[in-house]
């Protein structure tokens, strides 16, 4: 639960703290990965990054327990990742946006699989476009995003659903496949 690390008392504040630098220190010797300040990771997160895939994790991150998360992955400020979380950049990469929120359960991967019938599927090349996902967006729980797609500025995916194209800003979406339902800006 990464929102109870900032609501924490002072006295228990000295203790976390220095905990949460332990953990983030050995992420940053071990693996390519660059960490802002005032950052939660869960100690059961799973970050792995490695020359030309690169994790760059903005301020005030949040990232809770069993994330799975494979650079190349830029995640600005001020985003919030819950549990379960999977993210694979591929070779183009997934950024994420500040302020964005990511529920638990959402798979997102920046590569697929080609499908020729003349070549095992083990066999087949893999592309990758890679996702972007922007500012003020919320992601609902267990969201599937496929890569190629652009998430715009201050759009809410609905639980479940599968993105497999682009969304406009300020879009409210749900499904699979994913349709509009309005624009946030307009009433109820």
């Amino acid at each position: 639960m990464p929102w109870l690390y900032y609501s924490l008392k002072p006295k228990h504040l000295i203790w976390a703290k220095a905990w949460q630098d332990e953990i983030q220190s050995a992420l940053q010797e071990l693996e390519t990965v660059k960490i802002g300040s005032n950052c939660f990771i869960s100690p059961n997160a799973n970050i792995f990054a490695e020359p030309g895939r690169d994790i760059i994790i903005g301020n005030n991150v949040t990232i809770a327990s069993d994330v799975f998360l494979h650079g190349p992955i830029t995640i600005a400020d001020g985003v919030s990742i819950n549990a379960g979380v999977s993210i694979d950049g591929g070779v183009k990469g997934v950024s994420i946006s500040s302020h964005s929120r990511i529920a638990s359960g959402t798979k997102i991967y920046a590569f697929n699989h080609g499908m020729n019938p003349n070549r095992n599927i083990k066999d087949q090349p893999v592309t990758s476009h890679g996702i972007e996902i922007g500012e003020d967006v919320w992601i609902g729980a267990n969201v599937c995003i496929a890569d190629n797609v652009k998430i715009g500025n201050h759009s809410v995916i609905g639980m479940g659903s599968v993105v497999t194209k682009n969304i406009m800003e300020w879009t409210i979406c749900a499904g699979n496949p994913i349709k509009v339902i309005r624009n946030r800006k307009e009433k109820k």
